[in-house]
């Protein structure tokens, strides 16, 4: 079996220029994690907050939508606030990983 040659420009440094990324990356998802958006919906009355990491951190319902006893309309409202807040944290991460993956088109990494 021969070796394979690596292309010319592939070296120590390329691969620590890797590296460095990598951990830049990683640390950036860490800090994903720790960001939160809010999305509302029907004024306020309902309102999500999500990670930038897209898991959801609390729901808030305005008591005045039990009272009104429309089940249909809360959970409307309660899906157009989880679908804005997961359109915003992945607005937050694309502005986060974006500079960092420089338009690889890395996919899962804001591109």
């Amino acid at each position: 079996m021969s070796k394979q040659k690596l292309p010319l420009g592939f070296g120590k440094g390329m691969l620590s220029g890797f590296k460095q990324l990598q951990e830049r990356l990683s640390q950036a998802q860490a800090e994903l994690a720790d960001e939160t958006v809010e999305a509302s919906a029907g004024g306020g009355a309902v309102r999500i907050v999500m990670s930038g990491t897209q898991q959801c951190r609390a729901v808030h319902i305005a008591p005045a939508l039990f009272e009104e006893a429309d089940v249909e309309m809360l959970q409307e409202l309660v899906m157009l606030a989880v679908n804005q807040a997961v359109k915003d944290s992945q607005v937050l991460a694309s502005n986060k990983l974006s500079p960092l993956t420089g338009g690889l088109g890395i996919p899962g990494m804001g591109e």
